[in-house]
């Protein structure tokens, strides 16, 4: 396991959380639960956001868009053709 360097912080937690967090801890310390649960928050939060960007990415094109698209792939093909 790799050693991180760690920083102290204060966070205030909701007493409910703090009592979750106590009770699923196991053998581990509260801070490397919390720093665990963080880390894997941060993943989720970073595939939902590219999740998003993908989803942005290959929304459908405006009609405008494909002409244009349709456009140049026949004149591309009428290009090839010639050759």
């Amino acid at each position: 396991m790799t050693t991180a360097t760690r920083t102290t912080k204060t966070f205030s937690l909701e007493k409910e959380v703090l009592e979750e967090v106590e009770r699923t801890k196991g053998a581990s310390s509260t801070s490397e639960r919390v720093n665990k649960l963080i880390k894997i928050g941060l993943e989720i939060e970073r595939q939902q956001s590219l999740y998003a960007e993908a989803a942005a990415f290959f929304q459908a094109d405006s009609g405008e868009e494909r002409t244009s698209r349709q456009a140049f792939l026949r004149a591309s093909m009428k290009s090839i053709a010639r050759k």
